[in-house]
């Protein structure tokens, strides 16, 4: 091959069968090989019918209803092995039809159980309260009781045995529209190659994508954006009716199970109450001043005429380049995170040396990053870690924090009090960003790193606050729009996020058409309600970080119980113990007005 052709071939993604095992992660603690799985599988299968011995029953006695909670809690616990294993494996390579089939045949083993056990909370609510009163204090059902008083909870929103069990018929149908998504996004839309300044043509993916709208070179961020929103734009009908089919679905079960609405419905699981919500959107607004303040600061530090959305990526400081290689960012991490004592650095650590991690980018691997904690397993991470991309060595220490809230939580509380929930999980992970800037900003070499790990702190408090709250104003919007009987087409999502876009992006902001095509290519849109808790999550973890760091040992073991909780407790009573009450505004206005003056200062410095 001539240099010259060498230099412009294209570089494309490796093969899952290409990668190196030491860059995949081990899922041996979960099961040793895909025989083990089937094994598991089928002695669930004949398990299902179990349910059934116990139905008309579970009012009898505390024993009996000891003896059905300790069957479910059981066939539960090997189920979330099974689940967690086959979702993963489907991650490595969403073309993978084999791992893809092993998915399906686990969520129809799903939905036969939950209709089997599908019985249980309409039968124990159609207990006479006096009567279960004295079934929850018995103390034989100590381990259950919070369990069991959760489930009261649901008394006004649980319906008859037959119609629970129609509702647990519909676990895969109501997934469709998600799973539509998720392969037309992840696996069939293709966005071609482009240049990536220097000479070489590169695939434009969901992965890769971040890379190019860092590039300092303008015309490769633009190129980038308008081709991959051209591919998007291809699909907007297909997009917009799979969005639409899912807000559809959020509305079902929130009238079947008779809440006020989708939102609220949302909202009950974790006992918060909307005022949260709203809070949370009516303080953004009123700081978006300050984030116009500072995409003007960005404008006019880059030398440009305008700003758009694609230049809102690239440092400021675009040629100083911060490279990570995979071992590099653990060193960081693991330096940034010594506040929190040896247990935890020690043991995040070995995960991360070893294999816990699924590190780099292949063909079908599936976008972005997550962690995904287990009680028997270890708390995995996928990443599609590239190098180059210092938000990666954030996104590596975020999901650490996850996994780590997952090893706490798994090794403190029994299978049916481990798994946290989404409102207390975002703060454990922005906690971790928040002491990995805080370690990064006090080892700057100048002000010239110092300015350009501000602009990278004050991106991610846009990012996580500002962005997320726009995504969870979408939402809100849109579900009250289906819910009055509104259309929900290509042309009124647009709409919608075209107000929302002109709001939080300012007057002074050149917003591309093709921008109003980001609703629908946003995953966490198909898990309605979510987003939210980014905000609320990264508020509290400023909060809770600065009183860790400027603590001691009592504010230390405050957090480390925090982790430890999993859902022993509500989250807002978790992190009321922890110290940071999340009822009142205060949490995000103090972290909005640190965005305020982080953009002052980096205004100074530059």
């Amino acid at each position: 091959m001539s240099s010259e052709s060498a230099t412009t071939a294209t570089l494309s993604l490796p093969k899952r069968s290409e990668v190196a095992a030491a860059d995949c992660w081990d899922l041996s603690s979960l099961f040793a090989s895909d025989q083990e799985w089937e094994t598991l599988y089928r002695e669930l299968e004949g398990k299902v019918a179990g349910f059934e011995s116990f139905r008309g029953r579970l009012g009898e006695s505390a024993e009996t209803l000891l003896e059905a909670m300790e069957y479910d809690s059981v066939f539960s616990r090997d189920a979330e092995r099974l689940a967690i294993y086959a979702f993963l494996k489907t991650t490595e390579d969403q073309g993978n039809s084999d791992y893809q089939g092993i998915k399906s045949r686990f969520q129809n083993l799903a939905v036969k159980a939950n209709q089997a056990a599908s019985f249980f909370s309409p039968e124990l609510l159609a207990i006479e309260p006096e009567e279960m009163q004295a079934l929850v204090d018995d103390p034989k059902l100590a381990g259950y009781k919070l369990q069991l008083q959760r489930l009261l909870r649901q008394r006004d929103h649980t319906l008859s045995d037959r119609e629970e069990r129609l509702l647990a018929m519909q676990g895969e149908m109501s997934g469709a529209a998600g799973n539509a998504f998720r392969q037309l996004n992840d696996v069939d839309m293709k966005f071609g190659t482009l240049d990536d300044g220097h000479g070489n043509q590169k695939e434009l993916s969901h992965a890769t994508f971040s890379e190019f709208l860092i590039s300092p070179d303008r015309s490769v961020r633009r190129n980038a954006f308008h081709q991959f929103y051209q591919e998007v734009a291809d699909h907007e009908n297909t997009l917009a009716a799979t969005l639409s089919g899912s807000i559809q679905r959020d509305i079902y079960y929130a009238r079947a199970r008779n809440h006020e609405g989708s939102l609220a419905a949302a909202l009950f699981p974790d006992n918060v109450p909307s005022d949260v919500y709203d809070n949370l959107i009516t303080a953004v607004r009123n700081s978006l001043p300050n984030v116009h303040q500072y995409l003007d600061v960005r404008r006019r530090k880059m030398g440009l005429d305008d700003i758009h959305q694609y230049d809102t990526y690239v440092p400021i400081l675009s040629d100083m380049t911060k490279h990570h290689t995979w071992d590099q960012a653990v060193d960081v991490v693991v330096e940034s995170l010594q506040p929190l004592g040896n247990e935890y650095v020690t043991t995040l650590e070995q995960g991360l040396r070893t294999r816990w991690a699924d590190r780099y980018p292949n063909k079908g691997k599936q976008s972005g990053a997550f962690s995904c904690g287990s009680f028997d397993g270890d708390p995995y991470i996928l990443m599609n870690f590239k190098p180059d991309v210092l938000n990666d060595v954030f996104t590596l220490t975020h999901e650490a924090g996850h996994s780590m809230h997952s090893w706490y939580s798994a090794s403190n509380q029994p299978f049916q009090y481990y798994d946290y929930t989404i409102f207390v999980a975002e703060v454990a992970s922005t906690f971790n960003e928040q002491l990995l800037t805080e370690h990064l900003l006090k080892n700057a070499a100048d002000d010239n790193e110092r300015a350009y790990l501000i602009n990278n702190e004050l991106d991610s408090i846009r990012a996580t606050v500002v962005r997320q709250t726009m995504f969870a104003e979408f939402e809100k919007i849109t579900h009250e729009m289906a819910e009055a009987g509104e259309p929900l087409t290509v042309a009124s999502f647009r709409h919608v996020y075209r107000e929302l876009l002109d709001a939080y992006f300012g007057p002074n902001f050149v917003v591309d058409e093709e921008l109003e095509l980001e609703c629908f290519r946003i995953p966490h849109f198909y898990r309605a309600f979510y987003v939210y808790k980014y905000a609320t999550g990264l508020s509290a973890a400023v909060a809770l970080s600065r009183r860790v760091l400027g603590g001691g040992e009592a504010e230390l073991n405050d957090y480390l119980n925090f982790l430890k909780g999993g859902c022993s407790k509500d989250p807002l009573d978790l992190l009321k113990d922890a110290g940071v009450d999340m009822t009142t505004p205060q949490p995000v206005e103090t972290t909005l007005q640190r965005f305020k003056e982080l953009t002052e200062e980096l205004d100074r410095i530059l």
